[in-house]
C-alpha cells in the first residue's frame, strides 16, 4: 500500500468505489498538499447499504453473545497489532502529534474489548410473579440497523464506541465517517471486518453529511441514529428523527468549566489544564474552555498557564518532539482569529499566542486570553481550538453561576484541597461529567454524555449499551 491509500466504502463486506464513480479529495492539515482520494456515495450506494445491513442484522442479532465477543476481542487485537500504521495515517490526515494517535488507537482496541465483555453481561431479570405457575421475563433485543455519524477529531475514537456498542447488542451499524480523516476510521471498519464480523453488520460511507443523514434517517430500515457533533446540527438530526420516532443517541458540543479554588495545588491544575487545554490542538468537546479562577490565586495560576502555554512546540505531527499540531481544517484557523479579534476589540488582552503560524497549513498559537467579559464571543461559543480564557471569580455562588449559565453540560472541572468544596461545586454544577483534581473521563468502562444542549445517552460504561437493546417483557403461565 501506498503512504496514504485512496479509501473507499466498504458495502456488504467489500471495498468498493461508489457506484457513480464520485470521489472528494482529502488534504494534510500540516501541509496544505493534497494526501489522496475518498469515494463519495449517492443515493445508490445507501441503498445499497440499507439492503446489506438489513440482511447482515437478521444474521448477527442470532450469534451468541458469548461468539460475537470472540469475534470484537479479535478485532482489538488487529488494532494493537496494526497500531504503527494507523497512528500515521490518522497523524497525516488529521495533524494531531504521532503519540496521540497511537494512544486514540490503543484506546480504541480497550473499547472494543470493553463492548465485548458487555455483550455477555446485557442481562434481563425474572420478575416475581402473582400467582403461582406463570413466570414473568424481562429480555434485551438488539434494537436493529443503527446510523451512526462521527466527526474528524477524533476519528477512530468517536466510531469505536458506537460501532462496538452496536455490535456487542446484536445490531448492525452503517457508519457515516469523517470525510476529512477517512483512512484511520477505514482502518477501524478493516479490523472488524479482518476479525470475522459478517458481511453487512458494519459499513462504512462518506459524503455530503446532510444527504447521507437525511436519507438514512428517515428510511425504515434505520430503527437508531447516534451522532457526535454540533449541537446545532444535533438538534436538527434530533427533530428529524423524531418526526420518525427513531431511537437517538447525541454526544454535542460543550463549552467545559474548569473551576481553581485559592485552596487548590496551583502548579498541578495549571500542568494538568495545560496540557489537556492543547491537546488535539483544543479540538476536543470536553477540552476545558472556561477557566474561572478565584481571585486570590488569579495571577499566579494565569502565569503559570501562560508559561505551559509557551513551552508548547508546535508543529507537523510527524515531527519529533511536536506536543501540539495543526488545526484539522483552514475553517478551523478563521474561527480562532474571529475570536480573538472580538474578544481584542471588546476589551480582553493576550497574555500569549492569538496569531496563526505561518502560511502553510492550519497551525495557529496556543492562545490565552485575559480581562474576558460575558460579551465576547469566546465566552458563549465553543472555541474548539487551542484557545482559554481566564475569568477571576470571588465566591462560590459566583463561580457556580457563571459554570452553569451557558445551555451547554458535557464535561466540566474543579480543583481544590477541601473535600467539602470538591462535595459541593460536584452537586452543584450541571454537567454530565465533572472531573475534580485530575482529568479523568472518558475511560471505556466510565460514563461519557451530557446534559442541556450537549445531548443525551452515555457512550461509555454500562449505560452505553443500553441505547441500543429494546427491553421486551413477557409473561407466560405454565400449561
Amino acid at each position: 500500500m501506498s503512504e496514504y491509500p485512496d479509501v473507499l466504502l466498504f458495502l456488504d463486506g467489500a471495498w468498493t468505489a461508489s457506484a457513480a464513480g464520485k470521489t472528494l479529495t482529502v488534504m494534510n492539515p500540516a501541509t496544505g498538499e493534497k494526501l489522496g482520494n475518498l469515494a463519495h456515495a449517492e443515493q445508490a450506494d445507501l441503498d445499497r447499504a440499507l439492503a446489506a445491513a438489513e440482511r447482515g442484522f437478521g444474521a448477527w442479532r442470532h450469534v451468541p453473545a458469548y461468539e460475537r465477543a470472540k469475534v470484537m476481542r479479535k478485532a482489538a487485537g488487529f488494532m494493537r497489532e496494526r497500531v504503527d500504521r494507523i497512528a500515521r495515517l490518522m497523524t497525516m490526515e488529521q495533524g494531531k502529534p504521532l503519540a496521540e494517535a497511537k494512544g486514540e488507537v490503543l484506546v480504541a482496541a480497550d473499547v472494543i474489548e470493553w463492548f465485548a465483555e458487555e455483550a455477555r453481561r446485557a442481562y434481563g431479570r425474572v420478575i416475581p410473579a402473582r400467582a403461582e405457575g406463570i413466570y414473568q421475563l424481562v429480555v434485551k433485543e438488539p434494537v436493529g440497523v443503527v446510523a451512526a455519524f462521527t466527526p474528524w477529531n477524533f476519528p477512530i475514537n468517536q466510531a469505536v464506541r458506537k460501532i462496538s456498542a452496536g455490535l456487542a447488542a446484536g445490531c448492525a451499524v452503517i457508519l457515516k465517517g469523517p470525510e476529512e480523516t477517512p483512512a484511520s476510521c477505514a482502518e477501524l471498519v478493516r479490523a472488524y471486518a479482518d476479525a470475522g464480523v459478517p458481511a453487512g453488520v458494519v459499513q462504512l460511507v462518506f459524503g455530503v453529511p446532510a444527504e447521507i443523514s437525511e436519507y438514512l434517517i428517515p428510511h425504515p430500515t434505520v430503527k437508531k441514529i447516534s451522532f457526535t457533533g454540533s449541537t446545532a446540527v444535533g438538534k436538527h438530526l434530533a427533530a428529524l428523527a423524531g418526526a420518525h420516532m427513531k431511537r437517538v443517541t447525541m454526544e454535542l458540543g460543550g463549552h467545559a468549566p474548569a473551576i481553581v479554588f485559592e485552596d487548590a495545588d496551583i502548579e498541578m491544575a495549571s500542568k494538568i489544564l495545560g496540557a489537556n487545554k492543547f491537546r488535539n490542538a483544543g479540538q476536543v468537546c470536553i477540552s476545558p474552555t472556561r477557566f474561572l479562577i478565584q481571585e486570590k490565586v488569579y495571577e499566579d495560576f494565569v502565569g503559570r498557564f501562560v508559561d505551559v502555554a509557551k513551552k508548547v512546540k508546535v508543529g507537523d505531527g510527524l515531527e519529533p518532539g511536536t506536543m501540539m499540531g495543526p488545526l484539522a481544517n483552514p475553517r478551523r484557523v478563521t474561527a480562532m482569529e474571529g475570536f480573538v479579534q472580538d474578544a481584542v476589540q471588546k476589551g480582553a488582552e493576550v497574555r500569549t499566542g492569538g496569531k496563526r503560524i505561518g502560511n502553510k497549513g492550519n497551525f495557529f498559537e496556543p492562545t490565552v486570553l485575559t480581562n474576558i467579559t460575558r460579551e465576547m464571543r469566546v465566552m458563549n461559543e465553543e472555541p474548539f481550538g487551542p484557545l482559554a480564557v481566564m475569568v477571576p471569580f470571588s465566591s462560590f455562588e459566583d463561580v457556580i453561576a457563571e459554570a452553569n449559565r451557558l445551555p451547554f453540560g458535557l464535561a466540566s472541572y474543579a480543583y481544590t484541597r477541601s473535600a467539602k468544596t470538591a462535595t459541593a461545586v460536584a452537586a452543584a454544577v450541571e454537567a454530565g461529567m465533572m472531573s475534580i483534581n485530575h482529568h479523568g473521563l472518558a475511560l471505556p468502562e466510565t460514563p461519557f454524555g451530557g446534559v442541556k444542549d450537549s445531548g443525551y445517552g452515555s457512550e461509555g460504561g454500562s449505560e452505553a449499551i443500553e441505547a441500543y437493546l429494546n427491553t421486551k417483557f413477557i409473561s407466560q403461565a405454565a400449561l
